[in-house]
């Protein structure tokens, strides 16, 4: 099986704490685990950049509780348990430590990865996180108060359902997703400053949280470096909803990504 009908792929599920989970596995190398964002799926946050990334690393991507190919549990979402199912795959997988690339809830993902499961984790970057609720514009937590259905980027719903065509499945995971950031639960100063791993934050200097926030996460996590890039939330690696038509591969952060990967 491929995707852009060039780079072989392989893909499965397994079972990890209750739930059947979708990941996909490309080239080899080090391993490097994609966390997607809220709503999304593998394809929608990194489908652009894994084809650049594949060929350095051993790329896996997976799809988190009740999105995508993955299935649900009688619970809501929660960063602490996503990073704990992450976990229970690395080691379904043979997988004993991995760099790990979250974006978005996926980045706060990644960070309750570093904290849950520091010896799972070489290197992180966190993609456009969220850490507290005064990181974003009050608008954005009144937004998602009123959100509707509707509002859902239609990208997300037909990328949902190409690959699990089941409407009610995507309703419940829409509203899980929304349940989450109503009820928002902010990562502590205590929680942060114990990542050891070493951390890569990178946001767009348009992005949901502010540039103000992002520089302040970096000054708490002991061990992080920090890219503010031109654009919006996602637009430096090709997130579906910010990507551009005409796009081009230079557009996308993986020479920093790689350079980072490679520092001592």
């Amino acid at each position: 099986m491929t995707t852009n009908d060039t780079l072989p792929m392989r893909s499965g599920h397994a079972k990890v704490n209750g739930i059947s989970m979708y990941y996909e596995i490309y080239g080899e190398g080090q391993p490097l685990l994609l966390i997607h964002g809220g709503g999304s799926t593998i394809q929608t946050s990194f489908g652009r950049i894994i084809p650049l990334l594949a060929p350095n690393h051993q790329v896996i991507g997976v799809e988190l509780q009740a999105h995508g190919r993955t299935s649900d549990r009688n619970s809501e979402l929660s960063f602490e348990q996503d990073a704990d199912d992450v976990a229970s795959l690395l080691k379904s997988l043979g997988i004993s430590k991995a760099n790990i690339f979250g974006f978005s809830n996926g980045a706060n993902t990644a960070l309750q990865m570093a904290i849950r499961h520091p010896q799972l984790c070489y290197k992180i970057i966190a993609g456009s996180p969220l850490l507290k609720k005064n990181g974003t514009f009050p608008q954005f937590w009144e937004f998602m108060k009123q959100g509707t259905f509707e509002q859902m980027p239609q990208a997300y719903k037909d990328a949902f359902l190409a690959v699990t065509p089941d409407s009610a499945k995507l309703m419940t995971m829409y509203q899980k997703c929304a349940n989450r950031m109503i009820h928002f639960k902010e990562f502590s100063d205590a929680e942060i400053q114990s990542i050891q791993a070493p951390v890569l934050l990178v946001n767009g200097d348009q992005d949901v949280a502010t540039s103000e926030h992002i520089v302040a996460m970096s000054k708490l996590i002991p061990n992080c470096r920090l890219a503010i890039i031109p654009g919006g939330h996602g637009g430096y690696m090709g997130e579906i909803t910010t990507l551009k038509p005409d796009y081009k591969n230079s557009d996308f952060i993986v020479p920093l990504v790689e350079r980072f990967f490679e520092e001592e």
